[in-house]
């Protein structure tokens, strides 16, 4: 009987195609675990750089957009990074709602700077510092006083100031200065204009002579320092007052002085109500003349017939004057008159306004009885009212101004 081996082999055993089938198989499923198992590997890998990733563009330092939002919240917060419970570097969880006011609230910040920083001038935190503190730094004086028996003369040598402040456009100014021997006022020594100079050098010395030391010794020696101006009035910068009987005057003294601020000898001339209001859209400033009070007679029957003159003042020029009327005869008189001056928002850094109130005459020069400067570099009371029209647009801000020589 004869066997087939070969169908004997199929029906007991795998074939070679069986056995070929099977190890691709095998092999598959061990390359498809392998690649499982990498795959794994790659999103755990791919998921940490990806976060890490996301992490770095939340950063503050990761765009210029969100450097520019922790700057602002810096100068909001005074120069310190505050979460939202008030705790200096706690992380705060994400909020979106949060997130958008956040960011609300920086443009809304950032365009108030912006605003402040187009309209008022650098520096204006020093100024408010000066007016908080009441005392402003107007520089200091060198100068050589001493007595020549023999020859019965005083000896007064202006050397030189240092450290005065800005009183032109420009950002200096055009000091020189008076001497007087007080209280003589009629008779004044002055020297020479240095141009454009905070720090001046004069090397100047004035002989008073003739004068006994008897009688020198009851004189106070006055010092004014004052801005050169061409076509307004030269701007007081300080003064020094040096009681002589209080000097050793028998070799020349060579001090150093702090300017104070200069005083008006004449008494008091007077004060003037006045409102400022600046419109932004139409680049002008109303200026309303409200009244006045205790004005100082000028003439003979202890009256005065005032007006007021304004004049706007552009880079030390006059661009436009207006007046009020004549008032007869009163020391408290009431105005009540406005005027408009177009002033473009981008000027008023240069603008300066000059209110005078003068004494009408017929037979002979109108007297000036004083004058108040507005600008955002005049005095103290000035600067404030300047500065609150100027934050309070579309407004008519009233002040008192005393009245200067």
């Amino acid at each position: 009987m004869h066997i087939n081996q070969e169908a004997s082999n199929t029906k007991g055993a795998p074939t070679r195609d069986v056995i070929l089938v099977s190890t691709v198989l095998t092999l598959g499923l061990s390359i498809t675990i392998i690649m499982c198992g990498i795959c794994q590997w790659c999103q755990r890998k791919l998921g940490k750089r990806y976060k890490n990733s996301l992490e770095t563009a939340g950063t503050p330092d990761s765009t210029r957009g969100i450097r520019s939002e922790k700057k602002a919240l810096k100068l909001h917060t005074g120069g310190k990074t505050t979460s939202a419970t008030g705790v200096p570097g706690q992380a705060q969880p994400e909020d979106p709602d949060r997130k958008t006011d956040q960011h609300s609230s920086v443009s809304d910040l950032v365009n108030s700077l912006t605003s402040e920083m187009l309209m008022l001038s650098p520096g204006s935190d020093e100024e408010d510092g000066h007016e908080s503190s009441g005392r402003e730094k107007l520089g200091r004086i060198q100068f050589s006083v001493g007595y020549n028996f023999q020859e019965s003369t005083l000896t007064v040598k202006i050397l030189k100031a240092q450290e005065l402040p800005a009183k032109d456009f420009s950002g200096t100014s055009d000091p020189f200065v008076k001497i007087y021997l007080l209280p003589d006022k009629k008779h004044k020594l002055e020297t020479k204009v240095k141009r454009k100079n905070l720090n001046p050098h004069w090397n100047e010395t004035f002989l008073f002579e003739g004068f006994p030391y008897e009688k020198v010794v009851q004189r106070v020696l006055y010092l004014q320092v004052l801005d050169y101006d061409r076509f307004s009035r030269n701007d007081p910068i300080g003064e020094v007052s040096i009681p002589l009987n209080k000097t050793d005057l028998t070799q020349m003294q060579t001090l150093w002085k702090e300017l104070k601020p200069c005083s008006d000898g004449s008494g008091s001339r007077g004060e003037l109500l006045l409102s400022l209001c600046f419109n932004p859209s139409t680049n002008s400033i109303i200026v309303n003349i409200i009244k006045a009070r205790n004005l100082k007679a000028m003439d003979i029957g202890g009256t005065s017939d005032p007006y007021v003159k304004v004049w706007l003042m552009h880079k030390d020029k006059r661009v436009e004057k207006k007046k009020t009327v004549v008032m007869k005869r009163c020391l408290n008189p009431i105005f009540n008159e406005s005027f408009i001056f177009d002033i473009p928002t981008e000027k008023l850094r240069e603008t300066t306004i000059i209110i005078t109130v003068m004494d009408k005459d017929k037979l002979s020069r109108n007297d000036v009885i004083g004058k108040i400067y507005l600008s955002w570099k005049s005095g103290p009371g000035e600067v404030k009212h300047w500065k609150d029209m100027i934050s309070h647009p579309r407004t008519a801000v009233a002040q008192w101004h005393q009245l200067k020589a």
